[in-house]
């Protein structure tokens, strides 16, 4: 595992949740409307993590009602580095995808702001959700390319790089967000194809990539 990208590939497939979106404005909306703090959430929630227990038992375990749904992503929810390794990614002549465990509404939400790649597709709208191998085999599908010719981007283990690799994907792993500082310290990291402390470094990659293939064009 380090940080140059495997040979071979023809897509890059991107996570919602911590890899292009920052979701600490949704969270910190959720503990308010559920009649708690930001800090008392996440804290719940790193423990969590830790543990390997669904995130979702979080409002029980703090004793509040469950939201009813996850505020609407807009585009100043992106974390920086998104727009411009998306836009690196279809420079280099990748199909480009976006595809994770979300409501069909944030998948909605997500066109409207007008990546310009190739697919966008949330778990509700596929009605599989990671870590299935179905999943991965419907991330495939849409890219219309080889599972080794898919690198799958995402901040978690056992949602993203371990299923993926399973799958026959190649995975990056991001080391950001709860998941993935609590993640990066596993052995099971190790798995990884790539290892990345931002999007940045993958869309250098990238750049790489789109001046390599014009030497031989």
């Amino acid at each position: 595992m380090d940080g140059r990208l495997p040979t071979g590939l023809r897509a890059v497939v991107f996570d919602v949740g911590e890899t292009l979106v920052d979701e600490s404005r949704m969270w910190a909306e959720l503990a308010r409307e559920a009649g708690t703090t930001p800090f008392a959430l996440m804290g719940m929630l790193g423990a969590l993590i830790e543990r390997d227990e669904d995130h979702r038992h979080v409002w029980q375990r703090l004793g509040a009602s469950a939201p009813a749904a996850m505020p609407p992503v807009s585009r100043d929810d992106l974390y920086p580095d998104a727009l411009d390794c998306l836009r690196a990614a279809r420079a280099a002549g990748f199909v480009v995808g976006i595809a994770g465990n979300q409501p069909a509404a944030t998948a909605a939400g997500l066109r409207s702001l007008g990546f310009g790649v190739d697919f966008v597709a949330s778990s509700a709208e596929w009605q599989v959700s990671k870590p299935s191998p179905v999943f991965f085999e419907r991330v495939v599908r849409a890219s219309g390319v080889r599972p080794h010719e898919v690198l799958y981007v995402g901040d978690r283990l056992d949602n993203d790089v371990l299923p993926a690799r399973a799958a026959g994907l190649r995975a990056a792993f991001l080391r950001r967000g709860p998941w993935g500082h609590i993640h990066a310290s596993r052995p099971e990291a190790s798995a990884a194809d790539v290892w990345l402390n931002s999007l940045d470094e993958l869309a250098e990659q990238f750049a790489d990539t789109d001046e390599d293939r014009t030497s031989y064009r």
